[in-house]
C-alpha cells in the first residue's frame, strides 16, 4: 500500500531563490515572535502602576509565556507531522497576531496575561517550524550556513528585548509594546502564506490525549516549579509540589511513548527514539546547558549594573546590546564555517571562550569598569555562536527524516526548561549568598555584589561542563539520507513551493 511521501526528508537546489526568500521570511517571523518572550522585562514597573498589580503577579507575565511555551513546544512534534508547513505556519502567526492585538488592547491585568498566553501558542511553534523547514528544503552540505541565520531569532531576539522595550517606554506608554509589533506581525503572516503556497498534505498521526496531558503537566510542572523557585511567582502550588508532579508526569510520558512506539507509531506524540542517537543527544545537551549559561549572564549582569554600579533600566539594556549583535551577526558565518570544516573547530573553541568569558564577569565583577564587563559579555555572546550554530546544524542532521520535527520540538522545550532552571539557580545562589554576606554585616549593595560574584561562579561551572561535552561532538554523516534516496527534482520543486507531488511508481 502506497503511502503519502515525507516531506521531511526533501531536499532543495543551494541556489534556489525562492527557498532562500521562504527562508528569510520564516526567521524574521520566529525573531518578530521570540522578542515578545523577553520583551515585558522593562515593562514590569509601569505595568504595575497602570494595573495595580504588585511585582509577584506582574511576573506572571513573563513567567506564563515561559510556561505556555514549554507545555505547546512538545505539541509541535505531532503537530508539524499532522500539518503541512503552510497550514502550520499560518496557524501559529494568526494566534500570535490574534494575542497581540487582544495585549495591546488588554483592559485589564488578566486580559493581558490572556493575551500573553495567546502569544505564547504561536511563538511555541515557530522555532521548531523554522527547524523543520531547513532540514526539509536545504541539502545537508548547505545546512550550517541557513541554520546560522537561526542564531538572529534564538540568540539576538531575547537579548534585543529589554533594550527595545526600554527605548518603546522611553517615549510612549506600555500599549506600543504590542502596537509596534502587530503590524509587522501581519505582514510577515502575510508574506509567508503567500510564499508557502499550496497546501500538501501533512503524515496522518492521531493524537493520544493522554500523552498531551502527561507532557503539559510535566514541562509545565518543571518549569511552573523552577520559575517559582527562581523568581518568587505568586501562586497556588508551592513550587515543591510543581517538581514533583512534573517529575511525575514526565516518567509516566516517557514509559507510555515507549509502549505506543511498539504497539502503534501513528499515536506517537513525541518520539523519543530519536534520543537514542548519541550525535543528536550529546548536542542537545549542550545546547541546554549553553543557553542556561546565557541566561544567567542576561539575569544577573543587568542586577549588577543596576544595583549595585547604579546604571539606569535603558541604559544596562544599551549595555548588552552588543553582545546579542555580535552573536547574532557572527551566526552565519559561523554556519558557513561548519559547512566547510564540520562542529569541532568551532564548539572547543567555542566551549574555551565561554569558560573564559564567565570566568573573567565571576572573578572581576567588583574591579573591572562597565565597558569591562561589556567586553565580557560579548566574548561570552560570540563563544556561544561559536556553540550553538554547529550543534543545531550536526544535533538535527544526526536524525533520520521522520524524526526531524520531534527533535526539534525537544531542542525548543529543552530550551525553556533550561532557562527556568538556570534562572531558579542563579537568583537562588544569588540571594543565598547576599543573605550570608549581609548577616555577617556586609551593606546591603557589598552583599548583593558578592552574591552575584558567586552565582557568575556557578555559571562558569556550567560552562566548564559545556567544554566537556563539546569535545564529544561529532558531524553528523553526510549525504545521507536515514529514510530513503535524494529526492528527485520534482520533489524539491514541491517542497519549496509548498506544493503536492505526486508518488513515483514503483
Amino acid at each position: 500500500m502506497s503511502t503519502a511521501p515525507e516531506r521531511t526528508t526533501t531536499a532543495a537546489p543551494p541556489d534556489d531563490a525562492r527557498v532562500r526568500l521562504v527562508l528569510r521570511v520564516l526567521t524574521a517571523s520566529a525573531f518578530v515572535v521570540i522578542l515578545n518572550e523577553t520583551l515585558m522585562l522593562n515593562a514590569l514597573p509601569p505595568l504595575m502602576d497602570a494595573f495595580g498589580v504588585d511585582a509577584g503577579t506582574g511576573q506572571w507575565l513573563t513567567t506564563g509565556f515561559m510556561l505556555t511555551m514549554a507545555v505547546v513546544i512538545p505539541m509541535t512534534g505531532w503537530l508539524l507531522q499532522r500539518l503541512s508547513l503552510r497550514t502550520a505556519y499560518l496557524l501559529a502567526m494568526g494566534v500570535f497576531v490574534a494575542g497581540t492585538a487582544l495585549a495591546a488592547a488588554a483592559p485589564t491585568f488578566e486580559v493581558l496575561l490572556l493575551a500573553r498566553v495567546v502569544q505564547a501558542s504561536g511563538t511555541a511553534v515557530m522555532m521548531p517550524l523554522l527547524m523543520t523547514t531547513i532540514m526539509t528544503l536545504v541539502p545537508p552540505e548547505r545546512r550550517g550556513g541557513v541554520m546560522g541565520n537561526l542564531t538572529l531569532a534564538i540568540s539576538v531576539a531575547p537579548a534585543m528585548g529589554p533594550p527595545v522595550s526600554g527605548l518603546i517606554l522611553q517615549f510612549a506608554s506600555w500599549r506600543w509594546l504590542f502596537g509596534l509589533v502587530l503590524p509587522i506581525a501581519v505582514l510577515m503572516a502575510l508574506a509567508g502564506g503567500r510564499l508557502l503556497r499550496g497546501d500538501e498534505p501533512g503524515r496522518p498521526a492521531r493524537l493520544d490525549v493522554l500523552s498531551a496531558l502527561l507532557t503539559a503537566l510535566g514541562f509545565g510542572g518543571l518549569v511552573y516549579g523552577l520559575s517559582a523557585l527562581g523568581e518568587g511567582a505568586a501562586g497556588p502550588v508551592g513550587p515543591a509540589w510543581s517538581l514533583g508532579v512534573g517529575v511525575g508526569a514526565l516518567a509516566v510520558f516517557v514509559w507510555r511513548q515507549l509502549s505506543l512506539a511498539r504497539k502503534d507509531e501513528s499515536l506517537v506524540f513525541l518520539d523519543l527514539r530519536a534520543l537514542r542517537i548519541t550525535r543528536y543527544v550529546v548536542p542537545l545537551a549542550l545546547l541546554c546547558l549553553g543557553f542556561m549559561a546565557l541566561i544567567g549572564a542576561m539575569l544577573l549582569l543587568p542586577i549588577l549594573l543596576q544595583q549595585v554600579r547604579g546604571f539606569g533600566t535603558l541604559a544596562s539594556g544599551l549595555m548588552l546590546m552588543p553582545g546579542g549583535l555580535a552573536m547574532g551577526l557572527l551566526g552565519p558565518t559561523v554556519g558557513r564555517v561548519y559547512d566547510r570544516v564540520g562542529p569541532r573547530p568551532l564548539v572547543i573553541p567555542g566551549g574555551v571562550g565561554l569558560v573564559a568569558g564567565m570566568a573573567g564577569m565571576a572573578l572581576l565583577a567588583d574591579q573591572v569598569p562597565w565597558w569591562g564587563l561589556v567586553g565580557l559579555h560579548v566574548v561570552v555572546s560570540l563563544s556561544l555562536a561559536c556553540l550553538f550554530t554547529p550543534c543545531f546544524t550536526t544535533g538535527l542532521s544526526s536524525l533520520p527524516g521522520r524524526l526531524y520535527s520531534h527533535g526539534s520540538a525537544m531542542v525548543g522545550t529543552g530550551q525553556q526548561v533550561a532557562a527556568a532552571a538556570g534562572t531558579a539557580l542563579v537568583v537562588t545562589v544569588m540571594e543565598t549568598r547576599a543573605f550570608q554576606l549581609g548577616a555577617s554585616g556586609l551593606g546591603e549593595r557589598e552583599a548583593l555584589e558578592g552574591g552575584i560574584g558567586t552565582a557568575l561562579l556557578v555559571s562558569t561551572g556550567i560552562a566548564v561542563c559545556v567544554l566537556v561535552l563539546s569535545l564529544f561532538v561529532r558531524r553528523a554523516p553526510q549525504d545521507v539520507d536515514h529514510d530513503r534516496e535524494p529526492a528527485a527534482p520534482h520533489e524539491r520543486e514541491a517542497a519549496a513551493t509548498g506544493t503536492a507531488y505526486p508518488e513515483p511508481v514503483a
